[in-house]
């Protein structure tokens, strides 16, 4: 199967828009550690990760799908496209385990560029 990812995060929350033949949309305040102590970049790596890993749990994600991740930030981009490095050690540990995710459920991950994300508008 195939989905549309977006996921977007605050220094309060974070977001995730799971799109195929349905709509899922999901938002959670961030848990203590996080709360107010990250960057809006730092919180959208959470919120990517975090979704997916909520999507493969609850089996809307399953092994082998494709998932095009809908980014509206030219930095992630290029970051999780290898073009871009980002010094971040939180960010770089949060890709680490996405891509764990990735290699582990075989998934088919597509990074996309696109003004447009569905999980800005359910937080602003």
């Amino acid at each position: 199967m195939q989905h549309d990812f977006y996921a977007f995060g605050t220094p309060q929350k974070i977001s995730w828009v799971l799109k195929n033949d349905q709509i899922t949309e999901q938002t959670r305040e961030h848990v203590e550690m996080y709360l107010n102590k990250v960057t809006q970049l730092q919180s959208t790596y959470i919120a990517l990760h975090v979704g997916i890993f909520w999507c493969i749990g609850t089996f809307r994600i399953k092994n082998e799908d494709t998932v095009n991740v809908i980014l509206d930030s030219k930095k992630m981009h290029e970051h999780l496209t290898n073009e871009n490095q980002i010094n971040d050690e939180l960010i770089e540990n949060r890709t680490r385990f996405l891509n764990q995710l990735i290699h582990q459920r075989k998934l088919r991950v597509h990074y996309l560029y696109n003004n447009e994300n569905l999980a800005r508008k359910l937080i602003e």
